[in-house]
């Protein structure tokens, strides 16, 4: 072992949480799955966080998480819906994955890396949202959770994630075509 590098190196990574793991390039590195989740007025659900360096920074990004060891994406997505908003949909109402990326990002001060897909869900009616299933981490970087009218989400002046988000949703309201959109890398 090198001048404590390694030890440091997984203590970060374990900071991130169990589904991590350092990729090859020691970046790590995690699947994920995201949900647009929309409702009977065509919004979608959206959670806005910050940047823990610059409180400032802030964005709107789509549910989901990281895929436990096991776990489909499909039932990661179903999960982190549930954990993140209370909110339950049958998995069968899960459409997809529609779309899939691969990202690169700042998290937690470091830079990680994650290959998400996207699925589809709706839900109808009053919808009540709790934040009971947060973690410790959502806690200390998610501002808010909040259904966006499209029109108003194109004109937001923060960033929002996947950049592609708008055009993707609109594509998907009258159902989706069986086609898997692969979204811009972003770094």
């Amino acid at each position: 072992m090198t001048s404590g590098a390694a030890p440091d190196h997984e203590a970060a990574v374990a900071q991130l949480g169990d589904d991590w793991v350092p990729g090859p390039d020691g970046v790590p590195f995690r699947r994920g799955a995201r949900v647009l989740l929309l409702d009977d007025a065509d919004r979608v659900l959206l959670v806005r966080g910050h940047d823990v360096d610059d409180p400032g920074r802030s964005w709107w990004f789509t549910v989901g998480g990281g895929v436990d060891a096991g776990e489909s994406p499909h039932d990661a997505a179903v999960r982190e819906l549930a954990e993140e908003t209370g909110l339950r949909v049958a998995p069968e109402a899960l459409v997809g994955p529609v779309a899939v990326r691969r990202a690169e990002f700042a998290f937690l001060r470091r830079t990680v890396r994650q290959d998400e897909e996207f699925f589809l869900a709706r839900v109808r009616g009053a919808a009540e949202i709790t934040t009971e299933g947060w973690t410790d981490v959502e806690r200390a970087f998610v501002d808010e959770i909040r259904w966006w009218d499209l029109d108003a989400l194109a004109a937001v002046d923060i960033e929002v994630f996947p950049v592609e988000l708008v055009p993707l949703v609109r594509g998907l309201l009258g159902g989706w075509d069986g086609v898997v959109r692969t979204l811009e890398d972003e770094r």
